[in-house]
Formats: C-alpha cells, sequence, structure tokens
C-alpha cells in the first residue's frame, strides 16, 4: 500500500493556496517575456496532462519508452548486481511506474526495498501504487511534491534511519533532457549534493536520431500530443480562471539543430486577448506568436559521461537500445 509523509487523499483535492500563488507568479513571468512568451513545462503534468503523457508512450510514433523497457528488461538483474546493500530507491517522476517494476524485481529478489516515487501529479502517485504495490518485499512510501523537495525528505529519511541503507535515485525516461544543457548538468549537481559515497542514479537520455522520426514522436498524427499541450492552457482555465479559447491555438514541434533539441511552441491562430484573473493580469498574442512550453534535447552517446563528470559523476556503465538509440546510464557519485 501507498505511504506518504502527507497521506495522499483519496480524491483530487483544490489545489493548495501556495501552489496556486506559485503557479500564478511563474504564468505572470513567462507570458509577458517580450521576446518569446513561455510556460515552465513541469505545469504541463497536472493529472489529466499525466494521464495522457502516459497514452503518449503508448503511440507507435513514440519509441522512447519502448526502448527503456528493452533495456531494463535485459539489464535489470545486472544493475541490480552493481549496487550495494542495503538499497532504498528514489524515483524523480515516477509516471505509472511501469517501467520502474523491472528495477524493483530485480532488487527485491535480493533484499525487502523501500521505494519513494516523487511526483507532482496526485493521479500518477496513485496509479503508480497501482502497478507496484504487489510487488513481493517492496513497500511504498511517496512524495507528492518537487524533485529536490521530495528527495531531500527521503536522504533525511535515510539518515534518521541509520541503518546503514544506500540510496537508488532514478531519473528515466530522458525526463533530464526537459532542461537545457546547462540548468540539466545544474540540476545533476543538486542530486549528487544529496548523495553520499555507495548511492547511485540511474539517468535515462534519449539520443540523436533521424529528424523526420523525432519529430513524429512530438507530433503524432492522432494528435495525442497536440491534447497533451493544449491541457496546459486549459489548466490555467481550470486554475486560474482564464479565458484561453483553446481552439486559437495549435501545438507546433519543431527541431533546432544547433541546439540539439525538439521545441514545443503552441501558436496563436490569432489577434487576441486573454484574462487570467487570479493571476492579476491579460495578455495580448499576434496572429502566429507562440508560447513555448517545452523543450525534448537530444544527446550523443559520448555526451552523457562528460555532463555526469563536470556534475560530480563518474560513469560506471551505459545500455544503448539500437532500434531506437536511447542509453541508460549508471552513475556514481565522485568522491
Amino acid at each position: 500500500m501507498l505511504q506518504t509523509a502527507q497521506t495522499l487523499p483519496p480524491v483530487a483535492q483544490p489545489v493548495p493556496d501556495s501552489r496556486l500563488e506559485e503557479l500564478a507568479a511563474d504564468v505572470r513571468a513567462g507570458l509577458t517575456k517580450r521576446d518569446q512568451k513561455e510556460l515552465p513545462s513541469k505545469y504541463l503534468y497536472d493529472d489529466i496532462g499525466s494521464a495522457l503523457f502516459e497514452v503518449i508512450t503508448l503511440l507507435p510514433e513514440y519509441g522512447l519508452t519502448r526502448a527503456e523497457q528493452r533495456i531494463l528488461a535485459e539489464h535489470a538483474d545486472s544493475i541490480a548486481r552493481q549496487l550495494p546493500s542495503p538499497v532504498v530507491v528514489a524515483e524523480l517522476g515516477s509516471g505509472s511506474g511501469k517501467k520502474t517494476r523491472l528495477i524493483l524485481e530485480a532488487l527485491a529478489r535480493r533484499q525487502p526495498t523501500t521505494y519513494h516515487p516523487i511526483e507532482l501529479s496526485h493521479k500518477a502517485l496513485v496509479m503508480c501504487t497501482r502497478e507496484l504495490d504487489r510487488i513481493d518485499s517492496v513497500s511504498i512510501v511517496g512524495y507528492e511534491s518537487e524533485y529536490l523537495e521530495g528527495l531531500s525528505e527521503v536522504a533525511e529519511r535515510r539518515r534518521a534511519n541509520g541503518r546503514g541503507e544506500h540510496l537508488l535515485v532514478l531519473f528515466l525516461g530522458s525526463s533530464i533532457g526537459n532542461f537545457d544543457r546547462g540548468p540539466g548538468e545544474e540540476f545533476l549537481r543538486q542530486i549528487r549534493q544529496k548523495l553520499i559515497p555507495g548511492d547511485a542514479l540511474l539517468l535515462g537520455a534519449d539520443l540523436e536520431k533521424p529528424v523526420p522520426t523525432m519529430i513524429l514522436a512530438y507530433d503524432d498524427p492522432a494528435g495525442v500530443t497536440a491534447s497533451f499541450s493544449l491541457n496546459l492552457l486549459a489548466r490555467l482555465n481550470r486554475e486560474l480562471d482564464a479565458d484561453f479559447d483553446l481552439r486559437q491555438f495549435r501545438h507546433v514541434a519543431s527541431y533546432n539543430a544547433v541546439e540539439h533539441r525538439i521545441e514545443i511552441r503552441l501558436r496563436s491562430c490569432s489577434r487576441q486577448t486573454v484574462a487570467i484573473p487570479k493571476a492579476g493580469f491579460s495578455v495580448r498574442f499576434d496572429p502566429g506568436e507562440t508560447i513555448w512550453t517545452e523543450s525534448a534535447n537530444k544527446y550523443r552517446r559520448g555526451e552523457i559521461a562528460e555532463m555526469a563528470r563536470r556534475s560530480g559523476f563518474r560513469l560506471v556503465n551505459q545500455w544503448v537500445d539500437e532500434e531506437w538509440p536511447f542509453a541508460e546510464s549508471l552513475l556514481l557519485p565522485k568522491e
């Protein structure tokens, strides 16, 4: 059964005032930028967005999830053997937990294991628990929080237990690609600061591939990814009383060859003004003007080791899926 430091309610609850204030401040800052309006990608993953993303992972055009599943299915036991005992698992952005099952089952064959999914979405935590709570010798204690905040709580819990546990941090699905390269390295550096010798980070990263293949993964013919993007505006309507007309925006995916990343934007189809009362402002859009909502950085294989080194880690093993180029890398903190 799922436990949390702050017990999760059985149904979704109103957004806390502090979260609404943070959302309002981020929206105001992003949509008043002069050159390029932006919205932070983390706000894509409310309960509806998280459910839509799970559908995206099943699409034939989105090979990333299946590539990672193939790697973990083949190498989970090898990964588990490279970790000291006892080990506690913390996952940053667990989603439904389907891929994580492979790692937890491999660890549980060696020892009882505590698993801490860390998620912004209440619904994602519930889905994750349903997926994983019947694995023998695995107990689940989830955190509905920002990634680093939740990881800090897990590290403190580990320290307070005094059992000499080692921490395995999972950052799967190429979530690191949602950061630009500089901020991504800084995020890894912040993870490293919470780890001690004997801990480990398992990092998933999508690799570069032909541009048409990458574009289709983020702009599928069925329009599921477009619905996922537009749900961000619908969320602002729900939570900030905004009056976005979703019919007046289009999902656009493009590849930036200089920065090696897919860029996702929502393009205004007309001249329009949108009121966002709970953020205290209105915003005007010209025809063709865009909101940048997400980046998906793609990596070259050797780049991951260098990024890890600059962030305070060393690469000890790496597995690559050749059918859909994707790398799973086991990193240890440098002492």
